[in-house]
């Protein structure tokens, strides 16, 4: 659970002072960085407003962190197992490839046995491990420059082979990305899962995690809108949406802030406009929502619009359950719905008391 560890401030002291007492039981990813380490890391320490605590090396690999090189935090289960040491090793040699259980069958291992080693000691599968490296890896490496430079960081023998990696993640090709466009991308970590932000200088277009399916398709829409003037970066609307995801995600406020720019119809604005009145804490149901907008009538339109939403948690479409209480359909997965919507019981706490 996120708010398991104790707070912020108090696992800050820690790392500061590099307590072994929280050796194996908590960890930070710097923002700054990419990269996520001990408590007892002898690297030099991150300012706080760069540092975001895990429980578990999970949680850090799926908020889009590298493991360390100066504390190396998988390497007790490395130690511990050969397999995974030859595999970590491999997966560090190639961390754009796109792995699957036939490399590991021709490295001598099981894949089965992987599985279960992998899912003990990390909480995830080795091929799930190599998905989220290749994710954030694409994007690290991007933020750089050139397409020739992201190419080479990433280990690619040629450019042609990071184009299609690139293309097969977000539906394009990196060198149609350009420094000095109107609207730029960057990658954040956070808790659940990398997310992508596309910001002009003053406001956010998009926010969605990375591996939602309709990615892709959202990100040609918004090239298309603006010509073709896309780019890889970050600008202070992206500082802006850091700062809130951050403290969303530590508990302190779920309050956003950022401009946001809608592209959709009129109805689909007055839809999003009501799912921003939904307060954290309180859910919604499809109808209701219609109601909320005095369009009874109008329960599945209601939906498609909240499906349509290309702006996650600052548009909350995570609040509206089905009639009978289920979750239904969230691009983000359920399984993301179900956590943020027990992160906002805090909230609903934190408001009352």
């Amino acid at each position: 659970m996120l708010f398991d560890l104790p707070s912020d401030d108090t696992l800050y002291d820690a790392l500061l002072a590099r307590d072994p007492a929280f050796d194996g039981r908590a960890y930070v990813g710097v923002s700054s960085t990419g990269v996520f380490c001990r408590l007892t890391c002898p690297a030099r320490k991150p300012k706080r407003e760069n540092c975001n605590f895990f429980s578990d090396i999970s949680a850090c690999i799926e908020a889009g962190f590298r493991p360390c090189l100066r504390c190396h935090p998988l390497a007790p289960a490395a130690e511990s197992d050969p397999a995974i040491k030859a595999l970590l090793a491999a997966l560090d040699a190639r961390p754009l490839h796109r792995w699957q259980e036939a490399d590991i069958t021709a490295m001598g291992f099981d894949p089965s046995t992987i599985r279960r080693s992998f899912k003990r000691h990390f909480g995830m599968t080795f091929l799930e491990m190599a998905r989220q490296r290749r994710l954030a890896h694409g994007f690290t490496a991007l933020g750089t420059g050139k397409v020739i430079d992201a190419q080479l960081e990433a280990g690619f023998d040629s450019p042609s082979a990071f184009r299609a990696a690139f293309a097969k993640l977000l539906g394009q090709a990196p060198g149609a990305f350009r420094s000095e466009a109107m609207l730029l991308a960057d990658h954040i970590p956070t808790p659940l899962g990398p997310m992508i932000a596309v910001c002009d200088q003053t406001a956010l277009h998009l926010l969605e995690f990375a591996d939602r399916k309709a990615l892709p398709t959202e990100l040609r829409r918004l090239q298309h809108m603006t010509k073709g003037s896309i780019g890889v970066g970050r600008t202070q609307a992206t500082e802006q949406v850091i700062a809130e995801l951050q403290a969303y995600f530590a508990g302190t406020s779920a309050d956003f802030a950022t401009p946001l720019v809608l592209h959709g119809t009129p109805f689909t604005k007055q839809v999003w406009a009501a799912l921003r009145d939904i307060r954290p804490g309180e859910i919604r149901s499809y109808s209701a929502l219609a109601k909320a907008i005095g369009a009874p009538q109008a329960t599945r339109a209601v939906a498609r619009a909240n499906g349509a939403n290309q702006i996650a948690l600052m548009i909350p479409c995570h609040r509206v359950i089905g009639a009978d209480g289920g979750l239904t359909g969230y691009g983000g997965g359920l399984w993301r719905k179900q956590k943020l919507i027990e992160i906002e019981k805090h909230y609903a706490r934190k408001a009352i008391s």
